[in-house]
């Protein structure tokens, strides 16, 4: 066995799919937890800690070593929230008979590279290494009840999210929040409160500010949920789209995604915002392909081109999407706190506004072009 550092690169920005159980065994360890805990979707939880990291450089307070810790152990404890979430649908047979779930990634209990016990140890071990994170970010801001009760609420999400939360409907709004307002808000408040500074007045700004984020997060939720609604029909998932139909679910991901270019706006226009952020309007290009596909339902089969992508469908787009959006979005904020800190011209802020405004009309005009080409 060697480290792959190559697989480690792979592993994290796209899902593996692996057959042969040798290939497997000659992996390093973190290239099988990367894989196993498919790091592909766990890393919008570092695009999470990143805003939340410059917006506390925004307002003066980043400390970079508590900031790593608090990343890596979110990023850990989202991968170990996956592992649990395998094993407990494995175990309750929801895997079975080629759900979903194995079709578009490795699953290593189904697949027979892991057993039942070394699953549980993997995730054991995944959690010890997300909780040390946890008790530090305790130490660090003094034992805050507010930060206590962060740690508290993340750790039971984490314990229940897959059952009962994802079968009461209530894993998508989960995804939202936490992904959203609660780990951006409470990313910064481990920063500010660690200086030993009181809840900051413009917390709530801050929470209003991982909205959008957390909004294009549960696109992607709801998509692959829709994605496989009549699998979770089937054995008995109550997921957010079981519960309210495949045309409702559709439209409140095309909800979801325009939302948060609308909150985006609403806070540049109060100025929380410079006109960087409108950064993000490069992403509404891919939002309109997005919303094209989930005006329609979902097909019997892969389209012709993506048989490789099958079986995600409406969240294939909906992670297209998300990663434009969440990319600008961290870019935005980063050059509107440079902005801010060296104090640049206001001429060339709106220049760059302005230039945003052709870049989207272009984007528009050739959306519409392709769309009547493929009529």
């Amino acid at each position: 066995m060697h480290v792959n550092f190559g697989m480690w690169k792979k592993a994290s920005w796209e899902l593996i799919k692996m057959d042969d159980k040798k290939e497997w065994d000659s992996l390093d360890v973190i290239s099988k937890w990367l894989i196993a805990t498919r790091s592909a979707v766990t890393m919008v939880t570092v695009y999470s800690s990143i805003i939340a990291g410059v917006l506390a450089w925004k307002d003066g307070i980043f400390e970079l070593l508590p900031w790593l810790v608090v990343t890596l152990g979110l990023f850990i404890a989202h991968g170990t929230n996956n592992l649990l979430n395998d094993f407990t649908d494995f175990s309750r047979g929801v895997d079975k008979d080629n759900y979903f779930r194995t079709q578009y990634g490795v699953h290593p209990l189904v697949q027979g590279f892991w057993t039942k016990p070394q699953q549980i140890q993997w995730f054991l071990a995944s959690g010890f290494i997300a909780s040390l994170s946890g008790v530090y970010a305790v130490w660090y801001t003094q034992a805050n009840p507010v930060i206590i009760s962060l740690f508290a609420f993340g750790s039971l999400v984490l314990l229940f999210y897959t059952w009962p939360m994802k079968y009461w409907a209530l894993g998508e709004l989960a995804i939202f929040l936490i992904w959203g307002p609660i780990m951006i808000a409470g990313v910064y408040l481990v920063l500010s409160l660690g200086h030993g500074n009181p809840v900051p007045e413009n917390i709530w700004l801050v929470a209003l500010a991982g909205v959008p984020f957390g909004l294009s997060v549960a696109s992607i939720n709801v998509a692959k949920h829709t994605d496989k609604l009549v699998d979770d029909r089937k054995k008995g998932v109550g997921t957010f789209p079981v519960r309210v139909g495949e045309t409702f679910a559709r439209y409140t991901t095309i909800a979801a995604i325009f939302i948060a270019y609308a909150i985006v706006i609403y806070l540049v226009v109060i100025g929380y915002f410079s006109t960087f952020m409108l950064l993000v309007l490069f992403g509404i290009k891919r939002a309109f392909f997005a919303t094209a596909v989930l005006t329609k339902p979902r097909p019997q089969g892969p389209p012709a081109g993506f048989e490789l992508f099958w079986p995600t469908w409406f969240s294939g787009f909906a992670f297209y999407h998300n990663r434009m959006f969440g990319g600008m979005f961290v870019l935005g904020i980063v050059l509107d706190v440079l902005f801010r800190q060296f104090s640049l011209p206001l001429s060339l802020n709106w220049l760059g506004a302005i230039a945003l405004a052709i870049g989207l009309v272009v984007a528009a005009i050739n959306f519409a072009k392709e769309k009547a080409a493929k009529k």
